[in-house]
């Protein structure tokens, strides 16, 4: 561990000027730490497609950072997904995060665009079609809500990785031991690219358990203590949030994780605070956004 990880950060498209402003101090405050790259959410149900577009034009011209977009297979024919990727591309985006996306809102259960692709494998393969994308694709160490089973779930990570995907980024967890046995039965079952930890920091713990409820993350007995009593104190909570997150990366970098991708929600001081202890240090770069 005498090498700092590699780090990423994960962005969302704003809704409003205020959240505009907010997202590119993050992107100018993050930038110096030299990320791997940064992506650009799509929305759950593919609905903040030209939001995300301009987010990702306007990092990839006024900052040196590699962008990468997500796109889904929600709400869009192959030729539609396949051209905004054509776009990207031309655009200089040779790195791409396939999700398959989740229903759109109001709809209980994932249905496939009739002409579309019907999951995140078929998307790999898609943009492999395109160009030659390096592509990272979701993964849940503690099973897919939607999943029949884990073996199933772990089957069908290994069909995006064997469409081409190079790297699986998973969800939130808190829950370190099921990381760790989640990138075991990864190694098992001959999946062989990098399992990288998602990590949120908390800033709302309302919010968390909204998030965790959607995705199938756990919330431990012990990180619901931490927070209790601190609805009204936000300065408070930064700092639990904070140290929570801090003993997380530090427990997995005992573990061999070398790489971490940084769920920012649109704010910077929690992941450069963690990312600062990791060992990263700012340097100059080009002007940003």
């Amino acid at each position: 561990m005498d090498r700092p990880p590699l780090v990423s950060f994960e962005f969302f498209p704003p809704a409003n000027e205020a959240m505009e402003r907010k997202l590119y101090e993050s992107v100018r405050r993050l930038a110096p730490l030299g990320p791997r790259f940064v992506s650009v959410t799509y929305g759950a149900d593919g609905s903040t497609r030209e939001r995300t577009h301009r987010v990702v034009e306007r990092i990839v011209a006024e900052t040196e950072l590699t962008c990468v977009p997500h796109l889904t297979c929600v709400g869009a024919s192959r030729s539609e997904v396949l051209d905004i990727a054509g776009q990207y591309a031309r655009m200089g985006v040779r790195h791409i995060v396939a999700l398959r996306g989740d229903p759109p809102a109001g709809a209980e259960y994932y249905v496939p665009h009739p002409d579309g692709f019907a999951y995140a494998s078929d998307l790999v393969a898609g943009l492999r079609s395109v160009a030659d994308f390096e592509i990272s694709v979701a993964a849940y160490p503690e099973v897919h809500p939607e999943a029949k089973s884990p073996l199933a779930d772990l089957e069908n990570l290994k069909r995006k990785i064997d469409a081409g995907a190079c790297r699986a980024i998973t969800q939130f967890f808190f829950d370190n031991e099921a990381y760790l046995r989640f990138r075991d039965l990864c190694v098992a079952a001959g999946i062989q690219v990098p399992i990288v930890p998602g990590i949120l920091p908390i800033t709302r713990f309302p919010q968390l358990l909204s998030f965790a409820a959607r995705c199938g993350a756990s919330v431990p007995d012990w990180l619901q203590t931490r927070f209790e009593g601190l609805d009204a104190d936000p300065e408070t909570r930064r700092l639990i949030a904070a140290s929570v997150a801090i003993e997380q990366v530090q427990f997995l970098r005992r573990h061999g994780v070398e790489e971490f991708h940084f769920y920012t929600l649109n704010r910077s001081e929690l992941s450069y605070a963690i990312c600062h202890t990791l060992g990263l240090r700012s340097h100059p770069v080009a002007r940003t956004a």
